[in-house]
């Protein structure tokens, strides 16, 4: 199912034992244009650092009662690593929290989620990938990304408002980019695929695509979520195949 960032924002955690807090943001890899970590406002119950939550643990998006089912106690997430609040995610930090939690580590494969295109909750099914695999993914906050200009082939075309993510692979499908002052009113959805490249000092997206080519791409109202009609239709606009074509064959590799 699909979700926008933003509407996820203060969606409540419920875990075994009781509540923990609230969705903050989340953190992205610029690779594979994953969720990698969801951060947690856990108001006074824990200060003085950032409560980081894997998708390994998400088991439930509700939309009707805003809440997310997170298969983590209380004692888990109070004793887990501990990362300052105004420090970055570094990759030695993310080896002793996977270590902590015993998920398999998502950069050491060549999928999404390392050895595996899925999120793969059987542990009786975990396998180690060679350590030469390992990619160096660069974090992102959904936060802090919005608002990045997005450049197209000819010319700018809008800035980033949100995001749309499968809450199955907990991947970034779209880019909800708003195209105000150049379409008044239109907004439009670029796949991570179709990006060229980000500069992220210059906080800016370039699209290998024309300006008409996008203005005439099927229009997004951002008050609902993308149908599968409709994501047919905007890749069959790109010529571009889609994400569903290609993955169930790697599901089917990894199994």
């Amino acid at each position: 199912m699909f979700h926008r960032a933003n509407a996820l924002k203060g969606y409540r955690l419920q875990g075994l034992d009781g509540e923990m807090g609230k969705v903050k943001q989340f953190y992205f890899d610029d690779q594979h244009w994953a969720v990698r970590y969801l951060v947690a406002d856990t108001g006074n119950w824990l200060t003085g650092r950032q409560v980081l939550i894997s998708p390994y643990a998400l088991l439930a998006v509700n939309g009707e009662t805003q809440h997310i089912a997170i298969d983590l106690t209380k004692e888990q997430i109070r004793d887990s690593p501990s990362l300052d609040s105004d420090k970055p995610v570094s990759r030695q930090f993310e080896e002793v929290f996977y270590g902590y939690y015993g998920y398999p580590m998502y950069w050491t494969g060549p999928y999404m989620w390392g050895a595996y295109p899925y999120i793969e909750r059987d542990r009786g099914v975990w396998t180690s990938t060679p350590r030469e695999e390992a990619w160096d993914p660069h974090l992102r906050s959904t936060h802090d990304v919005s608002g990045h200009h997005v450049q197209a082939a000819d010319g700018e075309i809008g800035h980033i408002e949100d995001f749309i993510i499968d809450d199955e692979t907990w991947a970034i499908r779209y880019l909800i980019i708003d195209t105000r002052n150049w379409w008044p009113g239109k907004k439009v959805l670029v796949a991570p695929k179709w990006i060229e490249r980000v500069s992220w000092e210059e906080s800016k997206v370039f699209v290998n695509l024309p300006r008409e080519t996008i203005r005439e791409s099927p229009e997004y109202t951002a008050e609902s979520l993308p149908t599968r009609d409709y994501e047919t239709g905007l890749h069959r606009h790109y010529n571009r195949r889609g994400y569903w074509v290609d993955e169930p064959v790697a599901k089917k590799r990894s199994g």
